[in-house]
């Protein structure tokens, strides 16, 4: 556990960072969070969590009480502080303190809290073997209710319950649907396939999460020369796939070698995707 978070407008040591039983974050969700990547002691695309942090505080209309450049210093200035690494930065802004649920109750300024520790989703055989993935029977909120683009704290309590129905039968990870039957995303990763060498992915509109590391698998793999099509799919291109692989923040990129128990092409990790992880982990080591 890290020893200092940053909690409002100070550095704390985490054994005293305490928040409020009426903020607004904890008793209703009200708020937005980001989780970043630190590798060799700098957080990797930060400007690019943080714009979509402030576009995410925007939408609900949250005040933050600082600029991006101000809190870009204050992450970095955390991961100074506690002397790491490779960390996983967890980043809380609620709306404030109040009970009830009417906004023009919050009493002063909006929570922020910002923490770095260590974040393991899969062990290493997993990246080694592949992935095994489940269908579940939860799907994403629909577009139309919840927008997408706001990184919500309420926003993954779908995905929880999809990720509890994944453990129930042993899966690594659980495929989420569009209420249409669509394939939109798994519970913390975003979702590709490979098809006659073309790498393909949901599209935005359907309601997944504009991941930070799914744009740059993608800047990446263009850059690989490889041809990347944003679409729409149903789980019959997944089960005829040449391969397939997952992105995310902690998840990084990881292949996926089954789904709804029929084997992805060989059931191994396909070449393309063993490319990319190799060029992510080079890309990450020239950024940091």
């Amino acid at each position: 556990m890290d020893k200092w978070v940053f909690l409002n407008r100070e550095f704390v040591r985490s054994e005293d960072a305490h928040l409020s039983i009426y903020d607004h974050g904890f008793l209703y969700g009200d708020g937005a969070f980001e989780g970043i990547r630190a590798y060799n002691g700098r957080a990797f695309k930060l400007k690019d969590h943080v714009d979509r942090l402030y576009n995410s505080l925007l939408a609900l209309d949250i005040k933050m009480p600082f600029d991006q450049a101000e809190f870009i210093k204050t992450v970095e200035k955390l991961l100074e502080m506690n002397e790491v690494t490779d960390a996983y930065i967890r980043v809380s802004v609620s709306r404030g303190v109040s009970l009830g649920l009417d906004p023009k109750n919050i009493k002063g300024q909006a929570t922020i809290v910002i923490s770095t520790d260590k974040l393991s989703l899969y062990p290493q055989s997993m990246y080694e073997n592949g992935l095994e993935v489940v269908t579940v029977a939860t799907r994403i909120a629909n577009p139309q209710v919840l927008e997408p683009r706001i990184k919500s704290l309420g926003k993954y309590v779908c995905n929880i319950q999809a990720k509890l129905e994944a453990n129930h039968v042993g899966a690594g990870e659980g495929l989420m649907l569009t209420e249409d039957g669509h394939v939109a995303e798994c519970t913390g990763d975003n979702v590709f396939f490979v098809k006659d060498s073309v790498v393909n992915t949901p599209a935005a509109h359907l309601g997944i999460l504009e991941g930070i590391t799914r744009a740059t698998a993608i800047e990446v793999l263009k850059e690989m020369g490889i041809e990347v099509n944003i679409g729409v799919f149903t789980r019959f291109d997944l089960y005829t796939a040449d391969e397939a692989f997952l992105t995310g923040t902690a998840a990084e990129v990881i292949p996926m070698v089954k789904l709804d128990a029929r084997i992805i092409a060989d059931g191994k990790p396909g070449p393309i995707t063993k490319k990319l992880m190799k060029a992510f982990h080079e890309y990450v080591a020239k950024q940091s």
